[in-house]
């Protein structure tokens, strides 16, 4: 296994160090996927790019929250789920919905039920997602935008889960209250 480095502002390559000092001082601590991703300083620049533009995709702040957490499940990154779970909390997501989507359970509300059933499909079938898919998510109250945005949700969020696994990222201490391990897949 290669061995990352989590970057501090101060040992960061110059191209990320900015980046960092922003997160330490809006955060007050630097989130190790941070650090992890300042070893390529473009790939954490690209990853801090993406999850700015999705926050203009037309989604309500829940939505936001839920999309990359349902992708993180999916994708099952334990630091991903953990600081989406904390995130979403901050932003008053309900506790009911948080655990059905980190528990893979259908989730009450039947617009959200929508977005996670639309999100795992687009996953899951690699953006070949049947009509009648699509049509139930549109149906929900999503638009031909938010078929859009799912898909820029996926692409940001598969960087930082696919780079968590490479590096096993560790959760901050800030995030481990909501430390998540994935359930055993069927062969």
């Amino acid at each position: 296994m290669v061995t990352f480095q989590f970057h501090t502002p101060q040992s960061a390559p110059e191209a990320a160090r900015a980046a960092l000092e922003a997160a330490q001082k809006s955060l007050g601590f630097v989130p190790n996927l941070y650090g992890m991703l300042a070893e390529n300083p473009a790939t954490l620049e690209a990853y801090q790019t993406l999850a700015g533009i999705f926050a203009k995709t037309g989604f309500s702040p829940v939505e936001q929250q839920l999309v990359p957490l349902i992708v993180s499940v999916e994708n099952q990154c334990k630091f991903c789920v953990g600081a989406h779970s904390a995130l979403s909390t901050m932003a008053k997501v309900s506790p009911d919905i948080i655990n059905a989507v980190r528990d893979g359970a259908p989730i009450k509300d039947a617009k959200l039920e929508a977005l996670r059933a639309f999100t795992l499909k687009v996953i899951r079938e690699r953006g070949f997602v049947a009509d009648a898919d699509v049509a139930r998510f549109l149906e929900a109250g999503y638009t031909k935008s938010h078929i859009l945005g799912v898909v820029l949700g996926v692409a940001w969020k598969t960087i930082s889960n696919y780079a968590n696994h490479l590096a096993e990222t560790p959760l901050n201490e800030a995030f481990a209250p909501f430390a998540w391990s994935p359930k055993q897949r069927a062969a």
